[in-house]
């Protein structure tokens, strides 16, 4: 990490004086840290200012926040087809990340390790400010769970886990300052080993804590045990992944098939366990569903498109179903819609932005059971979420039921950012095929017209079907990885020793 990182002091935000809980964004590093950290009032300020820079800075459009780490996941997925120009478009051809003089490369490594950086200033100072001791507890538990989602981020892109000795990246933990020194890569079990040891620390230290229904942005017990739930299957502690799922979905019941055609932007969503809101004076973020909505007149770039064979998972009882549709916009007609993500305030452009979900968990459940051995619990688990969604029940012999587990995550989660760490973690592959008919030739769609008449056009998929070095995806293929930026590797010697 650049030993000349600053600390990022966010000035007047926590609460807005309406009656809503979101944050102002007006930094300032004219604050000595003496006064900074000083009250239990100030630490919660800076994490308040860390979660704000984390979501809502801009290094471009094209990277609007940490919420566009999750577009890059899915746009180098395998069921999203990106048509536009701008935006996505070199990460889902594989010409970006890999790379690491792009920008992308160092904007997600810059915001990954300045939160670092903050949570390790807050873990290290807040037992020594005046104010409430249980705020301080929950201010320390908070900043350990959010260090720990950075370090999860980064070993879920920068390195595969085969054997837990693959040199991933740095690990700091103390605050960074004009003397420190640059860290050597860790290994991605040490990196794991500190997420679950982050947040087994959180847990204790917010037990207690009680956040209201508005403020689904703040860090609670329930999203430590999706955060480990996360980690741990990640990590193959199944056993472990089971028990921290069904108590982070406790009390966030699935939503009805009704709510799943809304839009994916309402963070009172039921269902929705983490979240980040958006307001009118805060919505930076809500720039992330001009590539994810793609049926909003106003969204500008409608470039996450569904693959065609994405639509050949779901049966047609399915209520995700229903969000298919054909495009005929003269620029991207034969295109086919998935419209899980719509503005949840057109006129405004507003959207919030979810985080975890109850199904999700649901979805770690039955595969951890799975792996574990145990099909029969792993095929209820699967069968919850299936049955919320009107989706035929699972009723295999459990041979195949990992993969169809994983298919399951695929058509649930589905523009949320799983796609490529998916692959990653289990040694998976991307797939990309040209959308043709049984004889090789296009395959030609009947698409309806606002008139009542239809067209018949030529069905669009991927543009990008191979790897940039003109080989086919294969697993564990380096072109996956997240590249570590060109100024890290000039500022750190010690990275590779």
């Amino acid at each position: 990490m650049n030993k000349k990182l600053l600390l990022i002091i966010f000035a007047a935000l926590a609460f807005s004086a309406c009656k809503k809980d979101f944050l102002d964004t007006k930094p300032t590093n004219a604050v000595p840290d003496d006064q900074v950290f000083s009250t239990a009032d100030n630490v919660e300020t800076v994490l308040n200012g860390t979660w704000s820079y984390m979501f809502e800075e801009f290094f471009s459009y094209a990277v609007p926040g940490y919420k566009s780490i999750n577009l890059t996941s899915d746009a180098m997925g395998s069921d999203v087809a990106v048509i536009s120009s701008y935006g996505f478009s070199a990460a889902y051809g594989y010409t970006e990340m890999n790379d690491n003089t792009k920008n992308r490369v160092s904007a997600y490594w810059t915001i990954l390790y300045k939160v670092i950086d903050n949570c390790n200033n807050i873990i290290a100072r807040v037992d020594n400010a005046t104010g409430d001791d249980s705020k301080k507890q929950r201010l320390k538990g908070q900043a350990y769970a959010l260090r720990a989602n950075c370090y999860l981020t980064l070993a879920s892109f920068y390195q595969f886990n085969k054997t837990g000795a693959e040199k991933a990246v740095p690990i700091y933990t103390t605050p960074s300052g004009p003397t420190s020194v640059g860290k050597p890569k860790a290994t991605i079990g040490e990196v794991y080993k500190l997420v679950i040891d982050d947040l087994q620390k959180a847990l204790p230290l917010l037990k207690d804590y009680q956040r209201s229904g508005t403020q689904k942005w703040k860090i609670d017990a329930s999203v430590v045990n999706g955060l480990l739930a996360r980690a741990y299957l990640y990590n193959r502690q199944w056993p472990e992944a089971i028990t921290s799922a069904i108590a982070a979905r406790n009390g966030y019941p699935l939503m009805s098939g009704d709510e799943y055609n809304k839009g994916f932007s309402d963070i009172s969503n039921g269902e929705w366990i983490w979240g980040h809101a958006q307001t009118p004076n805060q919505s930076n973020a809500s720039y992330n569903f001009h590539f994810l909505d793609v049926s909003t007149p106003a969204s500008y770039y409608q470039s996450f498109m569904a693959d065609p064979y994405f639509k050949n998972f779901f049966d047609s009882a399915d209520v995700r179903f229903r969000l298919f549709d054909w495009d005929t916009l003269p620029d991207q007609e034969g295109f086919l819609r998935y419209k899980k993500f719509r503005f949840r305030d057109p006129g405004a452009l507003i959207g919030d932005l979810v985080l975890m979900r109850s199904a999700e968990m649901y979805l770690i459940e039955a595969e951890a059971y799975a792996q574990n051995g145990n099909t029969g619990k792993a095929a209820a688990a699967l069968n919850v979420l299936r049955d919320a969604r009107s989706a035929t029940h699972y009723t295999g012999n459990g041979s195949h039921l990992v993969d169809t587990i994983l298919v399951e995550r695929r058509k649930e989660l589905w523009g949320e950012g799983f796609s490529l760490s998916d692959i990653i973690r289990t040694g998976g592959t991307v797939v990309r095929k040209p959308f043709l008919s049984y004889n090789g030739q296009d395959s030609i769609i009947r698409v309806p017209r606002g008139d009542g008449s239809f067209v018949e056009v030529a069905g669009q998929g991927h543009q990008t079907l191979k790897q940039p070095d003109g080989t086919a995806f294969t697993p564990y293929s380096n072109f996956y990885l997240f590249a570590i930026p060109i100024t890290e590797v000039q500022n750190n010697p010690n990275l590779n020793n």
